[in-house]
């Protein structure tokens, strides 16, 4: 059976979705982001036609907190740090084995006890063998279209605090060797104060088999020329590049923050897009909805969750059919 993960748009059996449980990390942002990520959960659960939601607390406090926002889903209680399990969790192919990689805080900026290991924990729960890989790979780092084709940055997967010892080729030949990736397109930096060191989900996203969703942005779009410049590489690498609207310059207590429609989940009945108050909302819903004309495409509000650095797609890792 093959070692490629499937695209997200397969089928998929459940979904892991972080939920937020320490206060001390979210401070004044806990319930309006633990309301963002039940209404996400919602969506993605979608009356019973959507799939399983399995909602991830650390503890019993936030399981109680979670049974009354979303009383639909399985609350999976396990210790971890933060939320983003697209990058903590593990990666499933379309067998029984989950991937399992080294995690250290994007490079060592977040240290959460915990977080090195719920991938572990969440695939043994599920049935699942673990096979562990000795590198440094987050989730959001990579996004595949099925085909072995995976899309990436170099700002990422090639920054010294991640895997200093290796170089590109060895890279490639581990991606190739351990998810069955033969074909690595490389894009350069990410978004501007990503604190994941420029992951990919917030850049480009595979929308079909050779079809990458690129934002375009405007003069005062902060990433204007990142998203130029992951185009030309796109186009040069021989992909299709579907261009999408940006919300432009977001702003955080006069901060910008890294803000992407590419953030969406496509779960089997809804593409859930991360949206912020910004002009360009509803045309960017649009247009993704146009890309997945048999799913559902819903715009929720993001704000208080991107607190946390990330959005829908960062908290969410799903389990294939």
């Amino acid at each position: 059976m093959s070692r490629t993960p499937k695209p997200e748009w397969a089928p998929h059996k459940a979904v892991w979705i972080g939920f937020p449980s320490h206060p001390e990390l979210w401070q004044e942002d806990l319930d309006e982001a633990r309301d963002e990520v039940a209404a996400f959960a919602a969506a993605v659960h979608a009356g019973g036609k959507g799939e399983q939601v399995l909602l991830v607390v650390a503890d019993d406090e936030a399981a109680e907190a979670a049974k009354r926002l979303a009383g639909f889903a399985q609350i999976v209680v396990e210790p971890f740090g933060d939320i983003w399990l697209r990058d903590t969790g593990p990666i499933i192919a379309g067998d029984r084995v989950a991937r399992s990689f080294r995690f250290n805080g994007w490079g060592g900026k977040y240290d959460l006890p915990g977080d090195d290991d719920i991938g572990q924990r969440l695939a043994a729960q599920r049935g699942k063998r673990v096979e562990r890989h000795d590198w440094v790979l987050e989730g959001g780092a990579i996004d595949g279209d099925g085909t072995g084709l995976v899309v990436t940055t170099e700002q990422c997967l090639l920054n010294p605090n991640r895997n200093p010892g290796l170089s590109r080729a060895e890279i490639e030949a581990r991606l190739a060797a351990d998810l069955g990736y033969d074909r690595v397109l490389w894009l350069g930096n990410g978004l501007h104060n990503d604190h994941t060191d420029g992951h990919v989900d917030n850049l480009a996203r595979f929308v079909g088999e050779g079809r990458l969703a690129i934002p375009v942005g405007g003069d005062n779009d902060p990433n204007w020329q990142v998203y130029q410049q992951a185009a030309q590489r796109a186009r040069a690498g021989g992909v299709t590049v579907v261009p999408v609207p940006s919300p432009g310059r977001v702003l955080r207590d006069e901060e910008i923050v890294p803000a992407s429609y590419m953030n969406f989940y496509i779960g089997n009945a809804s593409i859930v897009v991360p949206i912020y108050g910004a002009p360009d909302d509803n045309v960017a819903v649009r247009e993704i909805q146009a890309l997945f004309p048999e799913r559902r495409a819903i715009g929720l509000r993001a704000d208080a969750i991107l607190t946390g650095g990330g959005s829908f797609h960062c908290i969410s890792q799903q389990i294939p059919a």
